[in-house]
């Protein structure tokens, strides 16, 4: 049970901070003023399943873990503290400040230098638990390691 847990809470904050940022770069390349402050304004609200997926894929995770040793459990147990760090102290404050300065209509060079900074800690975060999963799957022996 902890392990399918484990599995549908980290695909699902995976999945949601990937749609966070998909959403952005397709809105701020494609979208109005409209569109923007529409797809800022709801991204906060996305943390209500994202703050327990990822809370709830860590502690499992830590829990399946507890006896585990090995070099691929090293790693993924070393991304989670950078993955939650950029997301407590990056993603979350870049994301409801964007929230509130696009509802203003501000859209103006700290409203896009903030935009910046966050897609590339959203790149980061998604980039880390992308090898999470993939050696999660490793782990679960779902998918046989390739020799490089």
């Amino acid at each position: 049970m902890t392990k399918a847990v484990h599995a549908i809470a980290g695909i699902l904050a995976f999945s949601l901070v990937a749609t966070f940022w998909i959403s952005t770069v397709l809105v701020e390349t494609f979208g109005g003023h409209a569109a923007v402050t529409a797809v800022k304004t709801t991204i906060p609200w996305g943390f209500l399943l994202l703050v327990p997926a990822l809370a709830l894929a860590g502690a499992t995770g830590v829990r399946l873990a507890a006896r585990m040793r090995g070099p691929v459990i090293a790693a993924k147990r070393g991304r989670m503290p950078i993955v939650a760090a950029t997301g407590l102290l990056i993603l979350i404050p870049s994301a409801l400040f964007l929230s509130f300065k696009a509802q203003a209509g501000e859209f103006d060079t700290l409203f896009y230098a903030v935009q910046a900074l966050e897609l590339l800690a959203g790149a980061s975060n998604i980039f880390l638990l992308g090898r999470n999963i993939r050696d999660g799957l490793r782990l679960s022996r779902r998918f046989a390691s390739r020799p490089a």
